[in-house]
């Protein structure tokens, strides 16, 4: 009973295998058996001649018939699609850069804001007091420096008197010596003179530090000038960080700050948001990146509602994300009734360079022993081939195919049943059937 069992085992196996994996072999040889049989039945019942039976053979060699399409390629944009989301074309989240407290009251969200428009008003405090004292400083900076400038060229003056005392010094000592030397004058003479001498030479260097003492002042004056200037600055620029205004024309996703709100630098004003124009964004695959390119016509098809917009291709990344090898695209569509919102999916179709494709009908496709994606044509004689193929797009009319002779031949109803090699009979359809 065992072996009983394998037998069968073995057959059943063996016949789901002809069936299965080797079903047009299988096929198409029960079909040539079957044409002999009903041949040899033919030529036994009505006792043909030997020449008879082989022209009928060959009229109805079973000749498995098939439905045949004409296709004729037609141009058409090969067009690359993407699922990505709308996103704002900007978006800011303005804080405060310095602390006090909201004296302005808040803006609800939903609001749309013009640039430069206040967001929230702060309480100045005692800024305007330490600009005033600023402005005091510098004031008493340039006075000060007026007043060493004036006393520059007046020690200078000093210093070229002095030097002239020193010359008129130097010629009464050499007198003196010379007159003393001859016995004409008295050592004190000579004394006195090199007194005189000294008393010009220090008197000289006293201008000397005169003059560096007014140097030095101005050289200070100068600089309580410039930190009296570099403190109205900061004053200044501490009053106008108290008005907290919209950095771009765009919609508040926010309310403003509550009046009476205490804002330390970097505590949230407002977030404001830029939906004209809005962003497209989606994430192009490595074996579709090559097809895009900046400028290109895009269009989309929102999911909410099925709204359909245009624009086009402002930005394709040059690097991929790390994890998912997909490079960032980003079209940009108008949006002036504000009327797409941030984050919304979207089906994103991206113009490519025409080509030439065939539409045909989804049953048309098959597989090859090899498990090849093509089609079965027949030439004129009615010869079967096999042609692989590409699908372009997928349609509610059909798939459009390249990867086939501009015309062509396709059998779209029985190519299931025949192999690459064999002879059918055709019988034509239109394509537009």
């Amino acid at each position: 009973m065992r072996i009983v069992s394998m037998i069968l085992a073995i057959l059943v196996g063996a016949g789901l295998y002809f069936w299965v994996i080797e079903r047009e072999a299988t096929l198409a040889f029960l079909a040539d058996r079957s044409g002999e049989a009903e041949a040899d039945v033919e030529d036994v019942a009505e006792g043909l001649a030997p020449a008879e039976t082989e022209d009928a053979a060959e009229g109805t060699d079973a000749l498995i018939k098939v439905v045949v399409r004409k296709s004729i390629a037609r141009e058409i944009d090969n067009a690359v699609t993407l699922r990505g989301q709308t996103e704002a074309a900007r978006e800011v989240e303005v804080r405060a850069e310095t602390s006090s407290t909201v004296v302005s009251p808040p803006l609800r969200k939903g609001a749309f804001v013009e640039a430069g428009e206040l967001l929230c008003q702060l309480d100045p405090g005692t800024r305007a007091s330490t600009l005033a004292e600023a402005r005091a400083r510098l004031a008493e900076a340039i006075a000060s420096k007026t007043e060493a400038e004036s006393r520059v060229p007046e020690a200078e003056s000093r210093v070229i008197e002095a030097q002239a005392r020193i010359d008129e010094a130097m010629v009464n000592q050499n007198a003196a010596r010379r007159l003393s030397e001859g016995g004409f004058a008295a050592e004190t003479r000579v004394k006195n003179a090199e007194a005189a001498l000294a008393a010009a030479e220090a008197s000289f260097e006293g201008a000397k530090a005169s003059v560096t003492a007014a140097k030095s002042g101005l050289q200070s004056a100068d600089a309580a000038i410039e930190s009296a200037t570099a403190a109205i600055a900061t004053a200044e620029k501490e009053l106008e960080r108290l008005e907290i205004r919209a950095p771009f024309s765009g919609l508040l996703e926010s309310d403003t700050a509550e009046l009476g709100t205490l804002l330390q630098p970097g505590s949230l004003c407002a977030t404001v948001i830029q939906l004209d124009p809005i962003k497209l964004v989606a994430f192009a695959p490595e074996t579709e990146v090559a097809r895009v390119t900046v400028g290109a016509a895009a269009g989309a098809r929102l999911a909410a509602g099925g709204r359909e917009v245009t624009g086009k291709v402002k930005f394709l990344s040059r690097s991929a994300d790390e994890t998912t090898r997909t490079f960032r695209v980003e079209i940009e569509v108008p949006n002036e009734d504000l009327s797409i919102s941030d984050g919304q999916t979207a089906e994103i179709a991206i113009s490519g360079a025409g080509t030439n494709a065939h539409l045909l009908p989804p049953s048309a496709l098959t597989l090859n022993e090899v498990g090849v994606l093509g089609l079965r044509t027949v030439d004129d004689a009615g010869l079967v081939a096999f042609d692989p193929v590409t699908v372009v797009r997928d349609t509610a009319q059909g798939i459009w195919l390249t990867g086939l002779a501009d015309e062509v031949n396709v059998i779209v109803v029985g190519q299931e049943f025949v192999t690459a090699g064999v002879t059918v009979a055709p019988t034509y359809q239109e394509q537009t059937q």
